[in-house]
């Protein structure tokens, strides 16, 4: 095995005969003490930092709603009362009642709501939809109202119904009789959201370890190296988590439930890919070394280079995101970017120093021996040992296929893959982010009775703001007239100055739907050129509310989707031309994983829309999805091509490929169920958006492990010949020298 001198002594630095325990020693030692002195990163999460840059359209409304409009409305929570077979008197008296108590005692939070216990019953049936099934009861609170603070407000107020009714309202599902309350609104939502972000982060954790145990005893038949793995990923969650929660509180980064759920499935595929690598390693050294620190020494120099690569090129990846402006995507950049580095560097010290210690009984039932050690045994127990081969049957079957008929190989890769790719075209996108959550939802099925019973637009009114600098402008009698408006209140004149009017606009779809979100730019474009007619020459006009932050949601996340794709694709194939010094090699890697990852993303749409009903899937996943499969999936082409590689110094091409793709076959394998089953995990979550960046991951994971790394790769490396290596030149042993 070819071996880098400068990383074998790194090996024995952190793995020597006594320095293993030291490394043991300090990172025992460094995770209890950043454990005990430094916040975790879950105590900092903040689910309600903006997502949108300062300068977006709908933020600055807002900033003038607040200027110009001073309110003390707060924040609606929306209690919606519906009985199937229509509303009673007895019901509206006890929702009376309820309106009564909570303005006599008031939740914590609590800011004011209609008092519907003053008026009388026939004005209150006047409030009723049309239909006479629903009643919507608005309760206002305090904005910036922590969200635990405003869930035990909730459920007080659920408490205070059931006292008043003598059976809870919220309990109730759908189609049973009864009275039926649920709370949807801005409070409904976040809290909601907030709750299945909680209730899901210790099931993932627990689904995901109890998953990459199983599949590693499964497929490594050895209990002590399946633990190995998951206890590197432990000590370096021990101290990725602490380090991040530390920086979250000092302001310099923000972490929210949605990021920290999907680092960690990043950590636990990825970071035991590059256990594995290094494991691998370790196994094919003992075959040939019997002195365990030697072949550790072994496995540094020829393993380093590839994980340091790899973790690298997830690492700039990942870096990409600060280019992003959209929040979610901006803030995964230095979590992810610093969680990925502290792995690699587990990967390399603690996971060696382990298997220092324990030596070959690290592969107990299958130890691996040397030949002179299996002659040993042989000879100690007076019969013939099984012979262990540094690759597997199917290893070396698949090394030969790909060599022997690279152009029925290739052919048939790009069959499937371009197949796959095809449906990509036909994906459909929301911002709908009450989509995002199960239909089960309370705040969800809040709105679905809005929507059946009384115009949907009536939840996020779109909030409209002019200055009309004294003139007369028909503004109302304008968006009035567009056929998708239900109604357009009349303006408020601000208490301020006169010449700023507000207006609230009510769709008759619903507001968080595409069609909707694409119609601000028309609401704006109507109303500017009202007053343009009025005798504005530059009329200033500023649309907010739900729908016009989701309008600027789409045009950041498109941006970003546009600026950060090229600048991954750049920044990976500048490192693949410095580690392949290949210019040809760097260019058909970039182009099969960004076949791969669009393959990923049709097969994704076939089995979300086709198999689990999804009707459009959220608009951030496609680049969430391209950053994590182009980085990953170049993970196994660099370990798999750097042993081609290394490999091509000794041996002809068709040699050097054959040993490459036979010997690097079991561990990618592995590897790769690994990664995509913990994606997977992500799919038994409530929440959609990581149901879908769940799905479509493990989908490309599958592709780059068993078709683009195996076969496509390889494939075209052999047919390429020589010209794989261009402009590097091969430095050949004259010893081991064979022309081809």
């Amino acid at each position: 095995m070819h071996e880098n001198p400068l990383f074998s002594k790194l090996g024995a630095i952190v793995a020597g005969r006594r320095s293993k325990w030291i490394t043991l020693i300090v990172w025992v030692l460094l995770t209890g003490i950043l454990s005990v002195f430094l916040p975790n990163v879950n105590s900092q999460e903040n689910n309600g930092a903006s997502k949108l840059p300062i300068d977006s359209a709908s933020l600055q409304a807002s900033d003038t709603m607040r200027a110009q409009f001073p309110s003390d409305e707060g924040v609606p929570a929306l209690v919606v009362w519906y009985r199937a077979a229509g509303l009673t008197d007895p019901d509206i008296a006890a929702i009376q009642k309820i309106a009564k108590q909570l303005t006599d005692t008031p939740l914590t939070a609590q800011k004011g709501l209609p008092p519907l216990h003053q008026m009388p019953a026939q004005a209150v049936k006047a409030m009723l939809s049309k239909d006479g099934t629903l009643l919507v009861l608005p309760i206002s609170f305090n904005e910036g109202t922590e969200t635990d603070v405003l869930q035990a407000d909730l459920k007080k107020l659920q408490e205070t119904a059931a006292n008043q009714l003598g059976s809870d309202p919220f309990a109730l599902k759908g189609d049973e009789a009864g009275l039926h309350a649920r709370i949807t609104g801005p409070v409904g939502i976040q809290t909601d959201a907030t709750a299945l972000f909680k209730g899901a982060d210790f099931a993932l954790l627990l689904a995901t370890v109890l998953l990459v145990l199983i599949l590693l005893i499964v497929l490594y038949r050895s209990p002590i190296l399946a633990i190995i793995p998951l206890v590197g990923v432990g000590f370096a969650y021990g101290i990725i988590s602490p380090i991040l929660g530390f920086l979250a509180k000092q302001g310099w980064i923000t972490v929210d439930a949605q990021s920290i759920s999907i680092m960690t499935v990043l950590l636990f595929g990825a970071g035991t890919d590059y256990c594995l690598f290094f494991v691998a390693r370790y196994r094919q050294a003992l075959l040939e070394e019997k002195d365990k620190y030697a072949a550790l020494r072994v496995s540094f120099g020829g393993a380093t280079g590839a994980i340091g690569m790899s973790g690298l090129t997830v690492i700039v990846s990942l870096l990409a995101l600060l280019f992003a402006h959209y929040g979610s995507n901006h803030r995964f950049a230095i979590p992810f970017s610093v969680a990925i580095f502290i792995m690699a560097v587990a990967s390399l010290t603690l996971v060696p120093a382990l298997l220092a210690i324990i030596g070959r009984v690290s592969f107990f039932p299958f130890i691996p021996l040397t030949p002179e050690m299996r002659a040993e045994k042989e000879a100690r127990k007076g019969r013939k040992i099984r012979v262990q081969k540094p690759v597997g049957k199917m290893s070396a079957a698949l090394g030969h296929i790909v060599t022997e008929k690279p152009k029925s190989v290739l052919a048939v890769s790009l069959i499937i893959l371009i197949a796959l790719a095809a449906f990509a075209p036909q994906i459909k996108f929301t911002y709908n982010i009450l989509e995002s959550f199960p239909s089960t939802m309370p705040s969800r099925e809040g709105f679905t009775l809005l929507s059946e019973h009384v115009s949907p637009g009536s939840l996020a009114p779109v909030k409209i703001i002019v200055n009309t600098e004294g003139k007369a402008a028909d503004v109302q009698g304008a968006l009035s007239k567009l056929p998708y408006v239900e109604s357009v209140s009349k303006p408020v004149d601000s208490k301020k100055d006169a010449a700023y009017k507000a207006y609230e606009l009510i769709f008759k779809e619903d507001p968080y739907a595409l069609t909707s979100i694409d119609r601000i730019p028309e609401i704006r474009s109507t109303t500017e050129q009202k007053l343009q007619e009025a005798g504005l020459s530059k009329p200033q006009v500023w649309v907010g509310g739900e729908t016009a932050t989701q309008y600027d949601t789409k045009s950041v996340v498109e941006r970003d989707t546009y600026i950060v794709i090229p600048v991954v694709i750049i920044v990976i194939a500048l490192l693949l031309l410095i580690y392949l010094r290949s210019i040809v090699a760097m260019v058909y890697l970039i182009a099969t994983v960004l076949l791969s990852y669009f393959s990923a993303l049709g097969a994704g749409w076939l089995i979300l829309h086709y198999f689990m009903d999804t009707s459009a899937i959220q608009g951030l996943i496609p680049l969430y999805a391209f950053v994590f499969l182009v980085a990953l999936g170049e993970d196994y082409n660099i370990f798999m091509v750097s042993s081609i590689w290394q490999e091509r110094n000794r041996l002809k091409l068709r040699d050097a490929i054959r040993l490459g793709v036979s010997t690097t076959s079991s561990v990618i394998t592995s590897a790769g169920l690994i990664l995509a089953g913990t994606f997977a995990v992500l799919a038994s979550l409530p929440i959609q958006v990581l149901v879908q960046f769940g799905v479509i991951c493990a989908i490309g994971v599958i592709l780059d492990t068993f078709i683009v790394r195996p076969f496509l790769v390889p494939s075209i490396t052999m047919l390429l010949g020589d010209l794989s290596f261009w402009p590097g030149k091969i430095k050949q042993q004259p010893q081991n020298s064979l022309q081809k």
